[in-house]
C-alpha cells in the first residue's frame, strides 16, 4: 500500500525535474533571507542564478551542525518569527542546542511524509500506535503523532519513561504498532519479562524505531523478543525530524528518502568530495521544500550510501542503505576507525549475550585502551568460570579479526548496564575528559 501514489512512483526523470525546481527556489529564499548563506555563497563568488542543474547543487557550501548553534537561536530562519508556528530544539548535550522552526506549510509537510512512513511500514487507520517517542522540545513525538493522525490511525500519546505503564497500556489498549528507539524497545521487553508479562502474546505487530544507529543483529533480537516486524526510520531534527526516510514493509532493504522534499548527497567525510551512487560515504541533505529554515547541503554525519535501483514496493525514490555509524561517533583507536555497530554486530552473534553494552575508552599513556563491557543472561552468568572466559576470548577475538583491534571484554551481570528511555548511551569516551 502507498500513501500518495502520485508523488511515491514519480518516474527519476520527474523527480530530478522537480528537485531542480524547488532547489532553485530554496537558493534565491535563503540567499535574499539569510545573512549567513548570502555570505558563504558571496565568498564563494556564487550567486542564485548560477544553480542551473542538479550538479550545480556542488558548488554550494556545506552547512554544519556548528553554524546551527552559531547562529542561535534564530539566525538561520527564513521568515519572520510570526510566520513561525511551532519551535524544536535538540538536546543540546555537546553544546548549545540546535533550534528549528516551522511555518504551518512545514508542519503539514511533515505530517504528510510521516503518514508516507507510517503506511510504508504496514501501518493504517485501522492500527492502535503506542507512541513512545518523547514530546516536547525533541521532534520525534509530535513529528509521529501528527503523521498517526493523518494516517487516520488510532495515537496513544504515551512519550518515554514510566515503563511499567506503558506495558499497561499497551496491554490494555490492544496496541499494533510501537514507535520508540529501539534500545527502548529491548528494555520494555525485559521490563514485561520482570513484571510476568509476555510481550510476544501482545496485539503488537509493527515497531517502527530510530534516532539511533542500530544494526541488523539488534532488528534481529527486538523481532524475536517482541515478535514483530522491526522497521528502521530515518529522520532529524535539523532537516524535518523523523520522517525523513523509512523502509517499507514490504523489502526491508534500504529506507526510502523522500526525494521530492530532499536531495541526498554522498561525500567523503575527509575531503567532501562527492561519491557516486553506491560508494559508502557520509549522507548530505538540502532541503527543497522547508520554509521556517531551510538547509543547504546540511552534513549530517551519518554513514550511509545511496542505493537508486528500483524496490519491489513500487516506490521510486532513492533508499539509503541502513546507518553503519556516525562520522562524529567513530572511535579512533591506536590508528584505527571504529564504529559502535560494528562492535554490537560482532556481540549480538555471541549466544547468551544481551543486547545491552558499553565501550569504554581510556589513554593509558599514549596508549588508547579499549574495554568492551557487555552484559549475559542469567544462565551465563552463573556458568562454570571456563565457560565465561571462553565467551571472553571468542569475543576479543571476534572483534580482534573484524576489526584489527585488541580490546579488553568484561562480561557483567544482567542489569548492570544503565537503561535509557531515549537513545542509549553506548561509549563513554574518557580521553575527551583529559585536559
Amino acid at each position: 500500500m502507498i500513501w500518495n501514489d502520485d508523488f511515491e512512483t514519480l518516474p527519476r526523470e520527474a523527480i530530478e525535474s522537480l528537485q531542480l525546481k524547488r532547489l532553485q527556489q530554496t537558493v534565491e529564499k535563503v540567499y535574499a533571507a539569510v545573512p549567513f548563506y548570502r555570505d558563504s555563497f558571496n565568498k564563494l563568488g556564487i550567486k542564485p542564478a548560477d544553480i542551473k542543474s542538479l550538479a550545480d547543487l556542488q558548488r554550494l557550501p556545506f552547512t554544519l551542525k556548528q553554524d546551527m548553534r552559531d547562529s542561535y537561536p534564530y539566525g538561520l530562519f527564513a521568515v519572520p518569527l510570526e510566520q513561525i508556528v511551532r519551535i524544536h530544539a535538540s538536546s543540546g548535550t555537546t553544546g548549545k542546542p540546535t533550534v528549528v522552526g516551522y511555518t504551518r506549510r512545514d508542519i503539514d509537510n511533515w505530517t504528510e511524509l510521516m503518514a508516507r512512513s507510517f503506511v510504508a511500514a504496514g501501518t493504517n487507520r485501522g492500527d492502535i500506535i503506542h507512541n513512545a517517542y518523547g514530546y516536547g522540545l525533541f521532534t520525534g513525538g509530535l513529528g509521529a503523532h501528527y503523521g498517526a493522525e493523518r494516517v487516520g490511525a488510532s495515537v496513544i500519546p504515551m512519550s518515554g519513561g514510566n515503563t511499567k505503564k506503558q506495558l499497561m497500556i499497551m496491554q490494555d489498549f490492544g496496541s499494533t504498532v510501537l514507535t520508540c528507539t529501539p534500545s527502548y524497545s529491548l528494555y520494555l521487553a525485559e521490563a514485561a519479562t520482570e513484571e510476568g508479562i509476555d510481550i510476544r502474546k501482545l496485539k503488537l505487530k509493527v515497531g517502527i524505531f530510530g534516532a539511533e544507529p542500530w544494526s541488523e543483529k539488534m532488528r534481529q533480537e527486538i523481532e524475536a523478543k517482541l515478535n514483530i516486524k522491526a522497521i528502521d526510520i530515518y529522520g532529524l531534527s535539523e532537516i524535518l525530524g523523523p520522517g525523513v526516510g523509512i523502509e517499507c514493509i514490504e523489502a526491508q532493504n534500504g529506507l526510502h528518502l523522500w526525494e521530492d522534499h530532499f536531495i541526498p548527497e554522498i561525500i567523503n567525510p575527509e575531503t567532501g568530495e562527492v561519491l557516486p551512487d553506491g560508494e559508502k560515504g557520509e549522507l548530505v541533505i538540502t532541503t527543497i521544500t522547508k520554509e521556517g529554515i531551510p538547509l543547504i547541503r546540511y552534513r549530517t554525519r551519518d554513514i550511509t550510501r545511496l542505493m537508486k535501483e528500483p524496490c519491489v514496493c513500487g516506490r521510486t525514490h532513492a533508499r539509503i542503505e541502513r546507518l553503519s555509524g556516525r562520522s562524529d561517533d567513530m572511535l579512533i583507536i591506536r590508528g584505527v576507525n571504529v564504529f559502535p555497530s560494528q562492535i554490537e554486530s560482532v556481540l549480538f552473534s555471541v549466544e547468551g549475550v544481551e543486547p545491552h553494552y558499553q565501550l569504554i575508552v581510556e589513554r593509558d599513556g599514549n596508549l588508547d585502551t579499549l574495554e568492551v563491557q557487555v552484559e549475559v543472561n542469567e544462565q551465563t552468568f552463573s556458568d562454570e568460570i571456563k565457560i565465561l572466559q571462553g565467551m571472553t576470548n571468542r569475543i576479543r577475538k571476534d572483534i580482534k579479526d573484524l576489526l584489527g583491534v585488541t580490546c579488553k571484554v568484561r562480561l557483567v551481570e544482567p542489569k548492570t548496564i544503565a537503561r535509557s528511555e531515549g537513545k542509549a548511551k553506548r561509549v563513554i569516551d574518557n580521553r575527551r575528559n583529559e585536559s
